[in-house]
């Protein structure tokens, strides 16, 4: 059994919070040691202009392993636009481990605002992480925490540690211990290739869960992070299935009379909502997965789908052109209510409900452009975060402040690319392939 303590402070100061127990996949704990008092130094995410935060996170000490976990925090937190990773070669203090308390004066120096430095060991076939979060300018430590996992899980640690920073400076739940489920594509224009694929937050280790002999899409996680709901489009046929990623287990939905698309889990994880096509109508459904019944949701004969559910799974937005164009609308979880909330001009589609549930996103097409936009439920508050050639189908990270999406250019292949919700941290993705229809995962355990 893996065993956790919490670090010794290296410097006097007042009681704090009882010590706090994560409890982590591959067998990975942590323990929170008393936390001081509110940070003097902190990152306002609701600001547009937020100016990013210089922090040093020199390599951890314990030799490649450790220069490894550091090199990964440094490029989660540069990635979120919120911090400035100052570079190592501007460090005069070298050798920093978590045992030794930093000489503040040697960062002041650099205007390093933050710190995180660690150490990693190797006990009983076990890799031990310590790290410390330091305020530089008020000499004070403001996190410290220990993780013990088994030595292939460094990545992860190393993600935890930045979720763990992310959290303490800005006051929000970080992103980076997450996945990201996508689309694939390989071959020629023409002739491409789709296949389901997986891969960390970041690019790293990507893998593929189908064979490619059928097309794939919109590929959803479940609320547990084990499961998957996509389409798969035959020549004479469309599936939806649930794809188990713990046991790679694979079923269908079921048949149905039509073509099925648009799967995507209620936040509870015990329904699936997705659409139906039959004889060029297109209606919404929602299935109980427990009992393998189906209820019918909409009847207008116009094009109903893309359904997505509030948190609290009281409510579904969708797309619908019964207005003459593709426009969003709220109705009740039920069915019930539908209101439209889209009011500009252009085709709004592919909508998403935040994990916090203040805003929806979109895609929206409008002067011969695609954008990624957000609005509130009410449709007050649009904006549009992104302009391109070709960016669609949105994806939100699981604390509701990034999106990712694909980009395509003209003759070029998609791309994935991320963009906060102030529309100013707007980047593409490490992952190097093509690939499209992204969807992020929970917050892992």
């Amino acid at each position: 059994m893996t065993q956790a303590r919490s670090l010794p402070t290296r410097q006097t100061l007042p009681s704090r919070a009882a010590a706090l127990l994560f409890t982590l996949l591959c067998a990975i704990t942590a323990v929170a040691i008393a936390q001081p008092a509110r940070a003097e130094i902190e990152v306002n995410v609701n600001r547009g202009d937020v100016q990013p935060l210089p922090i040093a996170v020199p390599a951890f000490g314990g030799g490649q392993v450790g220069g490894d976990i550091s090199q990964v925090i440094s490029a989660n937190l540069q990635r979120s636009g919120l911090f400035r990773p100052l570079d190592p070669n501007s460090f005069i203090e070298k050798g920093l481990t978590a045992n030794v308390q930093p000489r503040f004066a040697d960062w002041k120096t650099i205007n390093a605002q933050a710190l995180v430095n660690g150490q990693v060991t190797v006990e009983g076939g076990k890799l031990r992480v310590d790290f410390r979060l330091w305020d530089v300018f008020a000499e004070q430590q403001l996190l410290g925490l220990q993780f013990t996992a088994s030595p292939e899980s460094w990545r992860k640690v190393a993600h935890k540690i930045s979720d763990a920073v992310y959290e303490r400076l800005t006051g929000e739940k970080g992103y980076f211990d997450t996945r990201v489920v996508f689309v694939a594509e390989s071959g020629a224009r023409g002739q491409v290739t789709k296949r389901l694929a997986i891969m960390d937050q970041d690019g790293a280790n990507p893998s593929y869960l189908t064979s490619g002999d059928s097309i794939v899409m919109t590929p959803r996680f479940s609320s547990n992070s084990q499961e998957i709901t996509y389409m798969s489009l035959k020549q004479d046929s469309s599936t939806v299935y649930l794809f188990n990623l713990e046991s790679g287990r694979r079923e269908s939905l079921g048949t149905f009379q039509g073509m099925v698309f648009s799967p995507r889990f209620s936040p509870d994880g015990g329904k699936v909502v997705f659409s139906v096509e039959r004889a060029g109508n297109s209606d919404i459904y929602v299935m109980n997965l427990a009992s393998r019944t189906s209820t019918r949701l909409t009847t207008d004969p116009a094009i109903d789908t893309s359904g997505s559910f509030s948190p609290d799974g009281s409510r579904i937005v969708f797309n619908s052109d019964r207005a003459g164009s593709p426009q969003l609308y709220v109705m009740g979880a039920d069915g019930s209510g539908a209101r439209r909330i889209s009011g500009g001009g252009g085709r709004y589609t592919t909508p998403v409900w935040s994990p916090t549930g203040e805003f929806i996103a979109f895609t929206k097409q409008t002067g011969g452009e695609f954008h990624i936009g957000v609005m509130r439920p009410d449709g007050s508050d649009e904006r549009l975060l992104t302009s391109s050639y070709l960016d669609e189908g949105p994806t939100w990270a699981p604390n509701g402040r990034v999106l990712m999406f694909s980009r395509e250019t003209p003759g070029g292949p998609p791309k994935l690319w991320s963009v906060d919700v102030t529309g100013r941290i707007l980047q593409p993705m490490p992952y190097p392939g093509a690939g499209s229809d992204p969807a992020w995962s929970p917050l892992l355990n």
